[in-house]
């Protein structure tokens, strides 16, 4: 039994799996096997393998490994059977996307949830994809990669490697990189550790996952430490002494210029966070954002917080480069493109418990036969992760003369994991997600595709029902006077 990594998701039977063929072996990497010999509490036979290790099962089925930490676990190792030329990657080049089509035949078709899903679970090892990549450089042709999530990767092999190739070249090389400290196996850490790396990856800034369970050398974790722009913190168990001087290494090398955040990992035992940010304050480092502290088990509106929180400290981060860039476009351009006028909308989404909002204007119906609509929506806003393919929101249009209460409500800043709807009248539409009581019209939504257009998606919807509150009442306009900014 090969073990490509220890994720729950993909692990959890591995303990009943031996009870009923105990004489199986177990093969994975180092961390792996000492991982589940503390999950499963009695003897197993195993073997450890190391990168270009070879296992020969027979008729010509011998199995190279692929050492591949951080995609997205500590342990990940990749099998390549060289009779098959089949390449089986557990989560990496995957994604959350499910149809008929057992292949990915349709490339357009799954562009979007294969670049959306590297987004949030590659891209904040950049530097890992590019290791785990060239090891893959070292094997023979690789006819298919056999993922464990989403379809298998036959017809558009050599491209969808090569966009990995590309974005994580991009990122790994990125001017600024947010260092996330975490210990992997304590408490909710890794998945709260994901979530912000989600919510930086989102405004296009680099992200380096460090797991301090690992053996780590002081020297370098120092490096690491001033080398980051921005570095967050999850809280260790403050009973480990070898985990308090990799932390106090960490607090000792941060500089005045990083933007630094914190979060409890929710372990029972964390490190107070308070003395660190006090400590933080002495040096004049004012935290990105409010402290996460978990009271109770993390949920989906936890970790939507925390996507939030790692959104708002990259947008911080660009804050330099989006006033030079609004600076940088001719004079005479940017007063024509802000002649472009559209209407003031809200948009709503809900998934779960987990709801959020946004001010839009630009909007377009799209198409007839289907009713159609597109919106554009900026990659770092909080309600992009909800506006998926298959999510469904509502478009609420505000009323000419009676915005500005609405207006000014959604267009201020929220602290991550605020509820936007407070003090708004709202009822359910049929599809479970709000409408705004006060708007003048709704239309309910289902998201069919989204196109990459730069720092937007541009989401294609189909529309599924309606209602016009006031039938003489006219749409609100928004008209810009420049054409490089909201």
């Amino acid at each position: 039994m090969i073990i490509s990594h220890t994720e729950p998701d993909h692990s959890g039977l591995v303990k009943d799996f031996l009870q009923l063929a105990p004489e199986v072996t177990v093969v994975g990497s180092k961390v792996a096997i000492q991982f589940l010999e503390n999950l499963v509490h009695q003897p197993f036979k195993k073997q450890l393998v190391k990168n270009s290790d070879r296992l020969d099962l027979g008729n010509g089925h011998e199995l190279e490994f692929v050492i591949a930490p951080n995609l997205h676990w500590p342990d990940t190792i990749f099998t390549y059977d060289h009779k098959t030329k089949i390449l089986f990657t557990c989560d990496a080049f995957g994604m959350h996307y499910c149809s008929d089509a057992t292949f990915d035949e349709d490339l357009n078709a799954i562009s979007g949830e294969y670049k959306y899903y590297y987004e949030c679970l590659m891209a904040p090892n950049a530097r890992s994809v590019m290791s785990a990549l060239k090891r893959m450089g070292e094997l023979e042709t690789v006819g298919m990669v056999a993922t464990g999530h989403g379809p298998l990767l036959s017809h558009n092999v050599d491209e969808l490697i090569g966009r990995y190739r590309n974005w994580s070249k991009n990122k790994a090389k990125a001017e600024k990189t947010v260092g996330i400290f975490y210990v992997g196996e304590y408490g909710y850490s890794n998945k709260l550790a994901q979530a912000l790396a989600s919510g930086v990856a989102k405004t296009e800034i680099a992200v380096e996952m460090v797991d301090l369970s690992e053996d780590i050398d002081l020297q370098e974790l120092r490096e690491q430490a001033s080398r980051f722009t921005g570095i967050i913190l999850g809280m260790p168990p403050a009973s480990d002494t070898k985990l308090e001087t990799a932390f106090s290494t960490i607090l000792g090398s941060v500089g005045e210029k990083q933007a630094v955040g914190l979060f409890e990992t929710g372990g029972g035992d964390d490190e107070p966070i308070d003395p660190v940010l006090v400590k933080f304050r002495e040096l004049g480092l004012k935290p990105a954002f409010g402290a996460i502290k978990i009271k109770e088990t993390p949920n989906e509106i936890t970790y939507k917080q925390c996507e939030e929180a790692g959104t708002d400290l990259g947008q911080l981060l660009n804050r330099a480069k989006s006033i030079k860039n609004m600076k940088s476009l001719d004079a005479d351009l940017d007063k024509a493109l802000g002649r472009l006028s559209g209407g003031l909308y809200i948009i709503t989404a809900q998934q779960g418990d987990v709801k959020s909002a946004m001010l839009a204007s630009w909007v377009n119906q799209a198409s007839f036969k289907p009713l159609g609509l597109t919106i554009a929506v900026a990659k770092d806003r909080a309600i992009e992760s909800l506006m998926q393919v298959g999510d469904k929101f509502v478009l609420n249009i505000l009323e000419e003369g009676n915005y500005q209460p609405l207006m000014k409500h959604f267009l201020k800043r929220f602290r991550p994991g605020a509820d936007r709807f407070e003090g708004v009248k709202t009822q359910p539409a049929e599809n479970g997600v709000p409408i705004l009581s006060d708007a003048l019209a709704y239309v309910e939504c289902e998201v069919v595709s989204r196109m990459d257009a730069g720092d937007h998606w541009v989401v294609y919807s189909t529309v599924d029902a309606g209602k016009v509150s006031k039938a003489d009442a006219l749409t609100a306009v928004h008209h810009r006077k420049v054409g490089n900014h909201y």
